[in-house]
Order: structure tokens, then sequence, then C-alpha cells
């Protein structure tokens, strides 16, 4: 856009002159000259343009005039040719400085479209880092599902312990007749619940390790994404000063590339503020995660106690039997 308006400003006060001089060399005199009579003939430019040349031109044209009537015809003559040559090189150097007026708006603006165009590179990258962050956000939700599915499992595994309990209590209230069978049933089935329960706390076990590895591995692939992001923003950072300082003469171009950059610190503020919200809930999976394994710890206890209470209970009472409850 500024090189054409240069252009057509430069074409228009050559036009003027070049009326302006058809127009007296056809009887028209200097004077008789109006700004509506040139723009009439041109058809081109501003009337503020084509004014200010056209009064450029008639001063120096009175002081040529001036100037010829007081000299010799030859010597007028030799003048004028003199005057034409001064105007046409200065005509020249004016279009020469247009020119390089224009290629440096051109260079400016190329700058211009690079910077904005590394902008948007970096805001590519942050916007694929949120998507990273979501991925993890996800994978974090996955293992707390995984946690709720292991409290049901022990839940599930406490009914069972109780249900056996029940059984082994009506067990001991048969008849004296099957006492040797059912002492024998009761030790079997003593062995086989501390054979199931030491399983199943091998498993629980096995599923906790399992559930933390997993979490040092989300953990370590989330430090190493935020630490990614930072490099990221670090690089942009730079990339951001080494622009400003090789385009201060152009900061009403880059205001716009200003706007982006604060729009990216805002864009990595929020994934900061999501990523510490992802830290917190880690925090809140590790509380889980304690609570799951006091709770296992406090059936293996209550396990080991009625087995216990079990093996002390059996030589006790008529016929090795214990007292029925009241």
């Amino acid at each position: 856009m500024p090189e054409k308006t240069m252009s057509r400003i430069s074409d228009t006060r050559l036009r003027t002159r070049e009326t302006a001089s058809r127009l007296v060399a056809d009887g028209k005199r200097p004077h008789e000259l109006t700004v509506d009579l040139i723009y009439a003939e041109i058809r081109q430019g501003s009337r503020t343009t084509i004014n200010d040349e056209l009064k450029q031109w008639k001063d120096e044209k009175t002081r040529s005039d001036a100037l010829a009537s007081q000299l010799p015809p030859a010597v007028a003559d030799a003048m004028l040719g003199i005057w034409a040559v001064a105007v046409e090189h200065g005509e020249k150097v004016y279009d020469a400085r247009v020119a390089e007026l224009e290629q440096a708006t051109a260079q400016a603006e190329s700058r211009a479209s690079e910077a904005i165009e590394a902008r948007e590179a970096v805001e590519e990258t942050l916007r694929l880092r949120e998507v990273e962050l979501a991925a993890l956000g996800e994978q974090v939700a996955a293992l707390k599902q995984q946690v709720e599915a292991a409290n049901a499992r022990a839940e599930e595994a406490r009914g069972r312990a109780d249900a056996l309990e029940t059984q082994r209590d009506a067990e001991r209230e048969l008849a004296d007749t099957r006492l040797r069978e059912q002492r024998i049933e009761h030790e079997q089935a003593s062995t086989a619940l501390r054979a199931s329960l030491e399983a199943r706390d091998a498993g629980f076990q096995a599923e906790l390790d399992k559930a933390t590895q997993r979490m040092e591995g989300v953990q370590k692939h989330m430090m190493q994404q935020i630490s990614e992001a930072r490099e990221e923003r670090r690089r942009a950072d730079s990339l951001a000063a080494s622009l400003q300082q090789r385009n201060e003469t152009l900061l009403g171009e880059l205001g716009a590339a200003r706007a982006t950059q604060a729009s990216q610190d805002d864009a990595l503020s929020a994934a900061q503020r999501e990523n510490e919200g992802l830290m917190r809930e880690r925090g809140e999976w590790q509380r889980e995660r304690t609570a799951l394994e006091n709770r296992l710890s406090a059936i293996r206890n209550r396990s080991r106690s009625k087995l216990k209470r079990v093996a002390v209970a059996a030589p006790r009472g008529g016929r090795g039997l214990p007292p029925p409850k009241q």
C-alpha cells in the first residue's frame, strides 16, 4: 500500500508540471491556471498535492520570467536550459529517493511478516503442549479409576472373610457326634483361609506396586513435559527479545505481534495452572493410595487376629469347642 501511494504522488506532481507548461505554451497565462483546471486535465492525485506543486511551479515560473527579462536572450535561454536540467535532475533524485523508501518499506513489511509467522509457530507449539497436558489429565483419571476398582476388590475380600467367619461360627455349633470331623474341617478351612488371604494380600501388593510404578512414570513424563514447555517459553522469550531489538523502528507495525506475545504468556500461565491442578490431583491420588494401604493393613491385622483367636479357642470348651455365643 505505501509503494502505490508514493508512486502515485510522484506521478501526480510530475504531470501537474507538464500540464501547466503545456497550457502556458497553448496560450494560457500562469495566473489563470487553477487547481480545478489542472485536475480536469490529469484526473488523478489529491487537490492538495496539485495545489502545492502548481504553486511551486508558478513561483519558479515567475522567478525564471523575471530573470529572463533582465538578461540577454542568449544568457536567458542558457539559464532556462540549465534550470530545466536542474529540475529534471531533481525529479530523478526525488524518484530515486522514493524508490529507496519504497524498498525500505517493503523490507520492513517482510520483517514484520516473518515476526508474525514466528509468533504463530510459538502459538502452535503451546497448543500442542496443551493437548499433551490434557492427555496427561486423562491418564491420571484412569489411574484414579484403577484405585477405586482396587478399593472395591478390597471391600469384596472383606465381605468374603466375614462370610467365612460366619460359616466357621456355624460349624462350631454342630452336634458332638461330628466333633472330630468338624475339627478336621475347621482346620482345613482355616488353612485354606490363611492361604487365600496371603494370596490376596500378595495380589493387592502387586497391584499397588504396579500402580506406584505407573504413577512414577506419569509423574516423570509430566515433569519432562513441563520442562519442555518451560524451555519453549525461554525460546519464545529469546526470540521476542531478538525481534524487538531488530525492529525498534517498526513499533507501530509490531503492535499485533506484542499482543500475540501477551496472549502466549496467558496461555502458558493457564498451562502452568493446569499443571498445578494435576499435581494437586496426584497428591490426592497418593493420599487415596495411602488410605488403601491402611485399609489393607487393617484387613490383614483383623485376619491375623481372627486366626489367632481360632488357634487359641480350638482346645477350649466342651470337647474342644468354644462356648456358644450369647
